[in-house]
């Protein structure tokens, strides 16, 4: 029954295996996307099921741990050698001899027994990262959104005369799906050029593996409103192609709705007259004479959009450029000494050596 045996034990090892490194990826996938973990490389490897999953650094990570492992054992019989009843009836070793064997060799049997519970050790690092970057980057989010830029700090800065601008379309990649982050202020303080259209863009991947493109993206217009500035949300699936070209052909969808819908609602807010008969007539003369400066206003609002709509086509044409803002986080004067470690060491070392 030896090979039948060995067989067996091999699958088993396997499956298991195979079990808890999907079982790994799963969880980091999951807290990744809870934005509880440092980022990482995922690769999906079904479009049917989102939880098949492939993560390399992880997998690496498994690897060595493993390969550490076999490498401190080599074999199994050198922890199932130790047992005293051998040594006493069949090796005839003195009793105090074995039982200072026991006593010695009993402390490193320990630490066999309690590798046996690298699963909870292995959990205790996980929440642990996740604690740390959950609470930091939680912190860091609710401070960029106490600080975001102003509108009128956002027009003086676009105003100021001492940048130079380029014909270009630029992306600003964010977290924040409401206001500009205060790293704007200090790209604007350090970079002497600005783009000709600004994009804000807040990613978010959904738990799907294709999304409607006519559904993709939100568009909203960064006030105040004559500046070529824009806020988005893009939402798609984790097997969806890059969203660029379609971005940019939202975009100028989303001028020409926007401005019609503009004009409708001033035209509806005007206050509404009771008229009598007498004002209806009044009322039809008027309309017949403003039809014409209806038309003209009408040219006037097709002129805008063209012109608009044309300069996002010039400043795609021009080239796109991808900006990420990474903010250093650090802690406030007076923190305590549990904070320093956790902000200015543990978490600033994730960031750093992790993407």
């Amino acid at each position: 029954m030896y090979w039948p045996m060995f067989v067996v034990a091999v699958l088993a090892a396997i499956i298991a295996s195979q079990a808890m490194i999907s079982a790994t990826f799963s969880i980091i996938q999951q807290s990744l996307s809870l934005g509880c973990f440092p980022r990482v490389k995922i690769v999906h490897t079904s479009a049917k099921y989102e939880g098949q999953a492939y993560i390399p650094e992880i997998n690496y990570f498994l690897m060595l741990a493993f390969v550490g492992v076999t490498l401190g054992f080599r074999t199994t019989a050198k922890i199932g050698n130790a047992y005293v009843l051998i040594m006493i009836m069949i090796w005839k070793i003195h009793m105090i001899f074995a039982i200072s064997y026991i006593v010695i060799i009993g402390a490193l049997e320990l630490l066999f027994l309690t590798s046996v519970l690298y699963k909870f050790s292995k959990e205790a690092i996980l929440i642990s990262i996740m604690f740390v970057w959950n609470n930091v980057f939680g912190g860091k989010y609710y401070y960029e959104l106490v600080h975001k830029v102003s509108s009128n700090k956002l027009k003086e800065i676009l105003d100021d005369t001492r940048f130079c601008c380029i014909p270009r379309l630029a992306l600003f990649y964010l977290e924040l799906v409401h206001g500009i982050p205060p790293i704007f202020k200090h790209y604007a303080a350090n970079v002497p050029t600005l783009h000709s259209v600004l994009i804000f863009v807040s990613i978010k991947t959904l738990p799907v593996s294709k999304f409607p493109v006519e559904e993709w993206i939100l568009f909203c217009r960064v006030e105040p409103e004559d500046l070529n500035v824009f806020q988005c949300v893009v939402r798609y699936g984790y097997t969806d192609e890059p969203f660029e070209k379609i971005l940019v052909e939202r975009l100028k969808e989303f001028i020409s709705d926007d401005f019609w819908l503009s004009q409708r609602m001033l035209n509806n807010g005007e206050e509404d007259r009771e008229a009598n008969d007498e004002m209806k007539q009044v009322e039809e003369m008027k309309e017949e004479e403003n039809k014409d400066v209806k038309e003209v206003e009408e040219v006037k609002g097709q002129e805008v959009v063209k012109r608009e709509v044309g300069e996002v086509d010039k400043a795609w044409n021009s080239g796109v450029v991808h900006l990420i803002g990474e903010g250093e986080v650090v802690t406030s004067k007076g923190a305590s000494i549990g904070k320093r470690i956790l902000i200015d060491y543990v978490y600033n070392f994730l960031t750093r050596n992790l993407r």
